[in-house]
C-alpha cells in the first residue's frame, strides 16, 4: 500500500483540515474596498523592514541604511513580479490591458520580484557604497519571511492551489476558481500552504545561523545566508510548483521549475566557490566584512 493510499483511508478528520476562503475582501465602504492580498503584502514589507534592521543592528550595520534600501526593493521587486506575470499570461490581458494594472486581484510572480529587487538592491548597493552581499544576508531571512506570509493572498484569491487532491489537508476552490478540466472537483491541493510551510522553515534556518555567525568562530562568509535562501527556497518551490494548476508556461516547461534549477545551481556554485575555492564573491564594493561591522559601529 503507497503512502498517498494510506493516507486517502484514514478516518474523516476534522474540518479544520479542510481550507476554504472566505473571500478577497476584508471590507467594502463605498468606492473604497480591502483587500486580503493587498493588506499580507503591505503586513509583509513592514515587518520585513524592521526584522532587517534589528540584524543590520546586530550586524553594527546602520538599520536606516536597510530602511532606505527597502524603499529600493519596493520600487524594483512589484513591479518587476507584475511585469513577470503579465508576460507569461498575455492572453489573459491582451483583451483588457486595464488589468494589467490591477495587482490586488492577485498576479504576482515571486521569481519577478526577486530579479527587481537584486536589481535594485546591486544599484543601491554601488551608490551608497555598501557591500551588496552584506545587505543580501541581512535581507535574505525578511525575504523568505515575507513570502511565507504573502502566499496566504493566494489562499484568500482562490488561486494557485494544486491538481485536485481527496487527502484529509485540502482546499476548496468555488466553481468559478476552477480550471475548465477540473470543474467536477471541489478540492485541490493547498499549495499555497505547503509553500508557505517550507519557507517558514527556511526563515529558522537562516535566523539559526544568523544568530549562530554572531556568536562563534569561524565566522560566516558574505554572502552564505543569501545563497543558502537561494537553494533552500528553490528547492521547495521546484516540487511545490509541480503539484499547480496554473503554473506559468514556456512551451512544455514551467517557468519556475526552470528558474528554481538555475537558482539551486547557481547557489552552489557560489558556495561552492566560497569554501571550497576559497575567494569572496564579486561585488560592486571591494572591503573586508570585519572593517566593515567596526567602521560602522558609531552610527
Amino acid at each position: 500500500m503507497t503512502i498517498t493510499s494510506w493516507l486517502l483511508n484514514l478516518p474523516i478528520l476534522p474540518k479544520a483540515f479542510e481550507f476554504a476562503s472566505p473571500g478577497p475582501i476584508i471590507v467594502k465602504l463605498g468606492p473604497l474596498t480591502l483587500r486580503w492580498y493587498g493588506v499580507l503584502i503591505a503586513s509583509a514589507v513592514l515587518l520585513g523592514v524592521a526584522l532587517s534592521g534589528y540584524l543590520a543592528k546586530r550586524r553594527h550595520l546602520n538599520p536606516e541604511i536597510v530602511g532606505d534600501l527597502a524603499i529600493w526593493l519596493v520600487l524594483g521587486a512589484i513591479p518587476s513580479a507584475r511585469l513577470y506575470y503579465v508576460l507569461f499570461e498575455w492572453q489573459q490581458y491582451a483583451n483588457n490591458p486595464a488589468d494589467i494594472f490591477a495587482i490586488w486581484k492577485g498576479g504576482i510572480a515571486i521569481h519577478g520580484a526577486i530579479l527587481g529587487g537584486l536589481i535594485s538592491a546591486l544599484i543601491f548597493a554601488r551608490v551608497r557604497q555598501v557591500p551588496f552581499w552584506q545587505l543580501a544576508d541581512i535581507v535574505a531571512p525578511s525575504l523568505i519571511l515575507g513570502q511565507a506570509i504573502g502566499r496566504w493572498g493566494n489562499f484568500f484569491n482562490s488561486e494557485a492551489f494544486g491538481a485536485p487532491t481527496n487527502l484529509p489537508l485540502k482546499l476548496y476552490i468555488p466553481p468559478a476558481q476552477r480550471p475548465i478540466e477540473y470543474a467536477n472537483f471541489d478540492y485541490f491541493h493547498p499549495t499555497f500552504l505547503y509553500e508557505s510551510v517550507w519557507n517558514l522553515m527556511v526563515f529558522g534556518i537562516l535566523i539559526f545561523w544568523f544568530f549562530r555567525d554572531l556568536q562563534g568562530k569561524p565566522r560566516l562568509k558574505l554572502g552564505t545566508l543569501f545563497l543558502t535562501y537561494l537553494i533552500l527556497y528553490s528547492i521547495g518551490r521546484f516540487w511545490i510548483e509541480g503539484l499547480r494548476t496554473d503554473s506559468l508556461m514556456l512551451g512544455p516547461l514551467r517557468i519556475a521549475q526552470v528558474i528554481s534549477l538555475v537558482e539551486i545551481t547557481l547557489g552552489l556554485a557560489g558556495l561552492a566557490w566560497l569554501y571550497l575555492v576559497k575567494r569572496n564573491l564579486p561585488d560592486v564594493v571591494s572591503a573586508n566584512r570585519n572593517n566593515l561591522e567596526s567602521d560602522s559601529e558609531n552610527y
